[in-house]
Order: structure tokens, then C-alpha cells, then sequence
């Protein structure tokens, strides 16, 4: 068992992780990030960010993801390309956790999970039929490639409102489908889709398939489910914005989960149910979901992991 036993590894690589590992490694506890299959998390898939501090003309995601990755090696924090793919927690103060990315088995006396979270699509088959022909989770990933033409926003909540009001910037014309009869977006964003004259929202409505040749999407096929009547409406573009699913399926049963799925941290901290285990950014917070707030948690949880081994020796 002592086997090369880590100070503390970090698992995933958004703005918490790194975040994580730039505090970590100026504590001088030689954390270890590994990425997962999407190095840089969500915000590579962004293309401006222009609200995070520091940066007076914007930035994209990538970038910002990069700058933060060469901070954190800066003050040499390893980082390992791999998928950490299963866990065993100690339960006991000071023990010893273990995880496994493929075969090669880490020892590691801190975790920091930052593994972040995935948005979430309705689970019609038609999705993935015209998944990158035309369906899309991300407008600002994939809005360009719809400027002058129709698109479809399904969802009610903020999200959806943010990608509907950066497509109306792009598009012909936006279309928001809302399974209710009200949003459950913020005041400012129900104000902001309200006022751009080309969106258009259809409440009591929803997706019920895609047509198109080719695997490109031509038509969104909607239900009023107060009429039980069916339409169609010619699109381009599909964007679903129904909300996020926490990256957390490696940890259940032995890390408390609320019935999301996030993991669920004491308030004001980011200790989790176990000791020497911490959780940082969009695996805890369903609620901001922000790279900022993000960051500040991984801050935390790297301040967090610092006290637990102190108090340790």
C-alpha cells in the first residue's frame, strides 16, 4: 500500500479544478488534475465569455481555460489527460482514497471533485438522429452556423432565455417552446426575451420529433398539450435548454447525492460526507452555475483540503 501515496488529487479540469489546483499547489501539496474526456470542461464549448473578472474586452472559453491550465502548472501541478473511471472513498479520517484512471490504480490522502456537469437533452430518438445536423445544447457553440435562418429554443428557465436572446442576435427568428404556462427564468431574462421582436414564445407546447433529409433537421414537430393539437414549424436548428445533469454516476453510494444528483457539500464549505473528500463548482451548484463562482469554490475546496491535512499531522 505505500505505493507513491498524493497530498491531493483533483478530478476534472473546469475553472474549479484549476482553480483547486492553483491554491493546492501554492499550499505545496502537489495536487494531480486529471482532465476527463473534456479538458477545460464546459467553457470550452463557449465561445465569449465577457463576465468573468479580469478580462475588460471578453475572452473566449478555450483561451481562459488555457491561461488558467499554465497558472496552475506554473506552480507545478501535474496534469494527466485521463478519465478517472471508478473510486474507493475512505471512510476513516485520515485514510487513504483511491481511484483508478483505466488500470493504473492512485492513492490520494484529498480528493477534489470537480467533475462538473453535462446538459441535459429530452431523450427523444430523433435527438441523436440530428445531433450535429441541426440539435444542439450550446448556442453560443453552435449559433453561428444558423445566422439569417430559423431555430427552435426548448426550455423555460434562464438557460433557455440566454440561448434564445443570443440567437435572436444571429438568427432570422427564434421560436422558444415552454412546456408550462409561465418561464422559470429570472424577471430580467423573461424581460429580455419579451422584448426582442424576433422571438417568438409558445407556451403549453413542446417537441415531439424532428424531420429532415439527410440527417440534417428541416422541421420541429411541437404538441400544444392543452389542444393535443400537432404542428410543424420549418427550422433549421434545435437547440434544447432543459437544464444540466451533474458528472457524479462514479460517485454514488458512497458520496451524499441530493435527488438531482449534485453533491451535496455543508454549507459554506465544501466539505462533503466524507473525510479528506471535497467538492468544488457545477457538481454542487445547481443554482449559479458560473465560472466565476466556480473558480471561487475551487478556491475553497483547495483552502478546505489544506486544513484537513494540516490538522492531521
Amino acid at each position: 500500500m505505500e505505493q507513491n501515496i498524493l497530498e491531493c488529487v483533483i478530478v476534472g479540469s473546469g475553472p474549479s479544478g484549476f482553480t483547486a489546483a492553483i491554491y493546492a499547489a501554492r499550499a505545496d501539496l502537489k495536487p494531480e488534475l486529471y482532465t476527463g474526456l473534456e479538458p477545460g470542461g464546459q467553457l470550452t464549448t463557449t465561445t465569449e465569455v465577457d463576465n468573468f473578472p479580469g478580462y475588460p474586452d471578453g475572452v473566449t472559453g478555450p483561451q481562459m481555460m488555457m491561461d488558467l491550465q499554465k497558472q496552475a502548472e506554473r506552480f507545478d501541478t501535474k496534469v494527466h489527460y485521463e478519465l478517472i473511471t471508478k473510486v474507493e472513498f475512505s471512510k476513516e479520517e485520515g485514510g487513504v482514497h483511491r481511484l483508478w484512471a483505466g488500470n493504473k490504480e492512485i492513492f490520494a490522502r484529498t480528493v477534489i471533485i470537480s467533475t462538473g456537469a453535462t446538459a441535459k437533452y429530452l431523450g427523444l430518438d430523433d435527438e441523436k438522429k440530428y445531433s450535429g445536423g441541426g440539435v444542439s445544447a450550446c448556442a453560443t457553440c453552435d449559433g453561428f452556423f444558423y445566422k439569417g435562418k430559423d431555430v427552435v429554443v426548448v426550455g423555460a428557465g434562464d438557460t433557455a432565455a440566454e440561448e434564445a436572446t443570443y440567437l435572436a442576435k444571429l438568427t432570422n427568428k427564434v421560436t422558444m417552446l415552454v412546456r408550462k404556462d409561465t418561464f422559470r427564468a429570472s424577471k430580467a431574462m423573461i424581460h429580455r426575451v419579451l422584448n426582442t421582436p424576433n422571438i417568438e414564445v409558445k407556451f403549453n407546447h413542446e417537441l415531439i420529433g424532428i424531420e429532415g433529409e439527410n440527417a440534417l433537421v428541416e422541421r420541429a414537430v411541437v404538441i400544444n398539450n392543452q389542444t393535443q393539437e400537432i404542428s410543424k414549424i420549418d427550422v433549421h436548428g434545435i437547440f434544447i435548454a432543459i437544464g444540466h445533469k451533474p458528472n457524479t454516476d462514479i460517485f454514488a453510494g458512497q458520496i451524499d447525492l441530493d435527488e438531482s444528483g449534485y453533491i451535496k457539500t455543508v454549507p459554506g464549505s465544501t466539505l462533503t460526507n466524507l473525510p479528506g473528500v471535497f467538492a468544488a463548482g457545477d457538481v454542487q451548484d445547481h443554482r449559479y452555475r458560473q465560472a466565476i463562482t466556480a473558480a471561487g469554490s475551487g478556491c475553497m475546496a483547495a483552502m478546505d483540503a489544506e486544513k484537513y491535512l494540516a490538522e492531521l499531522n
